[in-house]
């Protein structure tokens, strides 16, 4: 199969065989969870009849099938799919945004969600927007500082403020 772009240059990425046989083996370790976890729950009759992790651990086993199943079609199947699934441009974009949003969930544990969210909206909006410094810094208190109003003086539901705000009421 001949993969070309528009312009008539090749195409060069992952293969959707590769995208399927990956998710396979995640499925497969999802089963597995399943049925460690019903074995530890107890997935055998009882006298009371099917014990706690029973009809989990068949789901799990179902599972795991599903998922070796999808693994061998996609690795050694006749029709196995080898069409770009991502190319290189396609994948930076998406990964331009995925690194920066784990490390704004990562951010949120130390930080809290005012302050991450502040820091991931300038920013997101300096660096993939182009936006000036000073209009995304103001931009992201701006908003923030309306979600704290919001949540914490308006609904009285205090959000999450970070390890550093758990430490300083701790006395640590």
């Amino acid at each position: 199969m001949d993969h070309h772009t528009d312009a008539g240059a090749p195409r060069s990425g992952v293969p959707t065989y590769i995208v399927e046989a990956v998710v396979a083996v995640l499925v497969l370790i999802l089963g597995l969870t399943v049925i460690y976890g019903s074995r530890k729950l107890g997935s055998g009759w009882t006298s009371d009849g099917p014990g706690a992790g029973y009809f989990p651990f068949y789901i799990g086993l179902i599972i795991c099938i599903s998922g070796a199943g999808i693994l061998w079609q996609s690795v050694f199947g006749k029709e196995r799919n080898t069409e770009i699934f991502v190319d290189s441009e396609q994948l930076k974009r998406v990964l331009s945004v995925l690194i920066p949003a784990a490390v704004y969930v990562g951010a949120i544990q130390v930080l809290g969600l005012y302050v991450a969210s502040a820091i991931y909206i300038a920013l997101f909006m300096i660096i993939l927007g182009k936006y000036s410094p000073l209009k995304s810094v103001i931009l992201g208190i701006v908003i923030n500082g309306f979600f704290f109003a919001l949540f914490e003086i308006w609904f009285k539901v205090p959000l999450f403020k970070g390890m550093i705000n758990l430490l300083s009421f701790t006395g640590y």
